[in-house]
């Protein structure tokens, strides 16, 4: 790839480490999506011996890319984003994408599609990562950053999503003991 294209899409992606997202680190500093990204990389690669006949390759790159349209619009909380939204991230992205070097957009094209369409082990992965990264995230972040709604949220999001995984129902039902506890500490709290 020449050098300046490739400079290029590094500016763009760049763009993740400064879109702040709705959630705060356990330090109560506002996360970015790049660090978002990061982490459900790192969850897939660690996840690797619960999921033995998945691509966690593939996996791993769905997460890495999952939110590169936020470069384009910023990040918007799930509970705030409405369909106008979601059509001008997808059409911000796929006109970025198409721009791309061939390879690469056809690469970037077909995981977008797979992540989408939800059929494979691996996009379903990759999806459970992305909403279960968040919602310990807001398990780590000070209770004090938590939106009314998001108690709620935290003990009940995502679990139709981890359904077809028992490893990710358990690991779905430990965080939400970890809410429930975060949340009762709270009420103790001086």
């Amino acid at each position: 790839m020449d050098p300046k294209a490739f400079l290029n899409i590094l500016h763009v992606a760049e763009r993740l480490k400064d879109a702040l997202r709705h959630c705060c680190t356990s330090h109560g500093r506002p996360e970015s999506v790049a660090e978002h990204s990061w982490r459900i990389a790192l969850m897939a690669f660690f996840l690797q011996d619960e999921f033995p006949e998945a691509d966690m390759q593939k996996v791993m790159e769905m997460c890495l890319i999952h939110d590169l349209g936020e470069c384009f619009t910023g990040d918007i909380p799930t509970f705030l984003k409405t369909a106008a939204d979601e059509a001008r991230e997808d059409r911000l992205l796929g006109e970025w994408v198409a721009s791309l070097p061939p390879f690469y957009a056809a690469r970037m094209e077909s995981l977008y599609a797979e992540m989408n369409a939800q059929q494979t082990l691996e996009a379903r992965l990759y999806k459970s990562l992305d909403k279960l990264e968040a919602v310990i995230q807001h398990n780590e972040s000070p209770i004090e950053s938590w939106l009314p709604n998001e108690y709620e949220l935290n003990l009940t999001y995502a679990f139709d999503q981890v359904a077809f995984s028992p490893y990710l129902t358990a690991l779905r039902e430990q965080i939400r003991l970890d809410t429930e506890e975060k949340i009762a500490d709270s009420k103790k709290a001086p």
